[in-house]
């Protein structure tokens, strides 16, 4: 059984509105892009596991453009 991400595949896209403003949190990217200047190369069942979310979710990194507040958010992976 695969999955993957719809966020991360262009399948959906989602925002969240801010807790701090009141404005609109976009999504930046699962946050193993993140990690390091490599990361984003590494093996996905390699970063999967530094994440600290289930193998089915990815969690990716919400923020505000207006006040710059950012929030990470579990996105369930899809089966394909």
């Amino acid at each position: 059984m695969e999955y993957l991400c719809p966020l991360c595949n262009g399948l959906e896209s989602k925002t969240i509105p801010c807790g701090g403003c009141g404005g609109t949190m976009e999504d930046k990217g699962a946050i193993q892009e993140y990690f390091d200047d490599y990361s984003p190369y590494l093996d996905l069942e390699i970063t999967r596991k530094l994440d600290g979310v289930p193998r089915d979710q990815c969690l990716h990194i919400f923020r505000c453009d207006r006040c710059g507040m950012d929030k990470k958010i579990a996105i369930g992976m899809v089966e394909y």
